[in-house]
């Protein structure tokens, strides 16, 4: 148990220790800021002022940091650094004390990547974050997280409400590049990790490197929330750059810095080598011609790899990671014929339960594998009868409440916190006290509606229920004012972006009418009703066609 009641493995429990508040000074004008939220905030002291590296998640996140810096140093922040796209969300904080114009130094795609994850995969993204973090987990009970691996929790609440407080980069670079910053020389070498836009940064008068490559447990090749691809290959090469700088202080974007040039070497080699580890084994695997199922299985980590909490798996699993790899390199089908054309989840549920006796033959095998700790098969089977649809006047919720035992225990029994984060998130969707389906649904925020000249209505072709829009073949403009024209040519089933020109149809409308529609704070019927909106061309065919999406908004 842990002091706010979490039921977890003492392995995960025991790594907070290491994530918990402390302001480390691993030199003379190095400090690095651990344990203020899920990342860590790095200042460097250069002649001319102050270098702070990362911001976090938030303004008042970044607040608490610079608060901090202020009992050690006097001197101003001159320069902000991100390491990548995560953790950028408490710079106006800096901007607020120090000046609007304090530089941004980082990668060119920093804002690509921002961009990417709150617009087409915002639904995916965001309900990733909750489940790998523990978002919607209580703060206290046998379900709170004593941590999430990379840090204590995702956000901490003494900084609600969590402002957002991005700002994007001034000068950027997409390869190695050299800048003078404060007065240091400053070198940036591109160093891809869980972004492709991760960089090191070195400052070699100060023998100190800060990366985005060792974390405080094993690399996360595969992040239970989904991501792209994250390339092993390419991580070692970054390793090996870092490696090779000789350094005598490394600090992370998590966890505490390691110090002194012998165990930076005999540490972070023993982390490159995990990885690669993983990479040959799998690709030896797949020659062989293993399946996905039987990689997970054959290829473990040697023990070794728990002797040091940065190569042990207290974030993400090892036979996850086996599988990502395995789709990485050639895709999804590894050569198991009952993978080529499987029946629907549905259907294949209800076939399996008829073939093993019925629904209570099913039902007493999971709970007698629970019983006997034989997790991963009580989660199959119990998977089932989720899965297949149950008669009607039949209750479905004892199934669900019997596959949330078997992903509770799971989650209490294991070291990674991912794992725990998303078993026992899944589990409380299963029994009704923490639903998810609002994370399943596209939720336009309004500011970022208003803050696109586009109006976001690119995002909208993922939204098309292609059911819905069978036959039709509409063009329409949307009309922003201020030269501010986009337009969706649904066609084919699918909804094309275009520039508006040649549309048969013009929706002129204010942006925050269409804001309020967007967001579901309006109907399509209100809408084109407003003064605010002006429709020219066929009203039917455009009610027709904003019938095709996703909207959450009421008609």
């Amino acid at each position: 148990m842990t002091p706010t009641g979490a039921c977890a493995h003492r392995l995960l429990v025991d790594h907070s220790e290491r994530l918990s508040r402390e302001f480390y000074a691993p030199s003379p004008g190095v400090w690095c800021l651990v344990g203020n939220g899920l990342s860590n905030q790095t200042f460097i002291e250069g002649p001319e002022g102050v270098i702070a590296i990362d911001t976090g998640e938030s303004v008042e996140e970044m607040q608490a940091a610079l608060k901090q810096l202020a009992t050690v140093c006097d001197k101003p922040v001159v320069a902000v650094m991100y390491t990548h796209f995560h953790y950028v969300g408490g710079t106006r904080a800096v901007l607020e004390a120090f000046g609007a114009d304090v530089p941004i130094y980082a990668h060119d795609r920093v804002v690509a990547n921002l961009r990417r994850t709150s617009d087409d995969i915002a639904p995916m993204y965001g309900r990733g974050l909750v489940e790998q973090f523990g978002l919607a987990l209580p703060a206290t009970g046998l379900d709170s997280m004593p941590n999430v691996g990379l840090g204590l929790t995702f956000r901490l609440a003494e900084h609600a409400p969590h402002t957002p407080g991005f700002v994007p980069p001034t000068i950027t670079t997409d390869r190695p590049t050299a800048w003078r910053i404060a007065g240091l020389d400053v070198q940036v070498m591109p160093a891809p990790s869980d972004a492709d836009d991760s960089v090191t940064i070195w400052f070699p008068s100060l023998k100190t490197a800060v990366q985005n490559l060792v974390w405080p447990a094993l690399f996360n090749i595969f992040p239970i929330r989904g991501e792209e691809y994250r390339d092993p290959r390419v991580l070692l090469e970054g390793l090996d750059d870092l490696l090779a700088l000789e350094a005598q202080h490394v600090l992370g974007t998590h966890g505490p810095p390691i110090s002194g040039a012998a165990a930076i070497g005999t540490r972070v080699r023993a982390y490159r080598d995990a990885i690669q580890f993983l990479w040959d084994q799998t690709v030896r695997g797949m020659n062989k011609g293993w399946t996905t199922d039987e990689l997970a299985a054959r290829v473990r980590l040697p023990q070794t790899c728990d002797a040091d909490y940065i190569t042990a798996e207290r974030y993400g699993v090892a036979e996850h990671h086996v599988r990502q790899i395995h789709n990485g390199i050639k895709g999804w089908f590894d050569g198991d014929p009952a993978r080529l054309f499987p029946l629907e989840p549905a259907e294949r549920a209800s076939r399996l339960i008829e073939g093993f006796g019925g629904r209570s033959v099913v039902r007493a095998q999971a709970a007698a594998a629970m019983q006997n700790d034989d997790l991963r098969w009580a989660i199959e089977l119990a998977s089932w009868l989720v899965a297949a649809p149950v008669s009607e006047g039949d209750d479905p919720q004892p199934d669900r409440n019997l596959l949330a035992g078997a992903l509770r225990l799971l989650g209490q029994r294991t070291p990674a916190a991912n794992i725990r984060s998303w078993a026992l998130t899944r589990a409380r969707d299963l029994e009704g006290v923490g639903p998810l389906e609002r994370y399943r649904k596209h939720r336009f925020r309004r500011d970022s509606i208003l803050a696109d000249p586009a109006g976001s209505v690119a995002i909208l072709r993922v939204l098309l229920d292609p059911h819905r829009a069978d036959g039709l073949d509409v063009h329409v403009c949307f009309d922003f004012g201020n030269n501010r024209e986009r337009g969706l040519h649904v066609r084919n089933q699918v909804a094309v972006p275009t520039d508006g020109s040649s549309s048969s149809i013009s929706l002129r409308v204010d942006a925050e009418l269409w804001a309020a529609f967007l967001t579901g704070k309006m109907s399509l019927a209100s809408l084109v009703a407003d003064k605010g909106a002006t429709v020219v061309g066929n009203r039917e065919d455009l009610i027709a066609m904003m019938a095709c999406f996703d909207i959450s908004a009421p008609r």
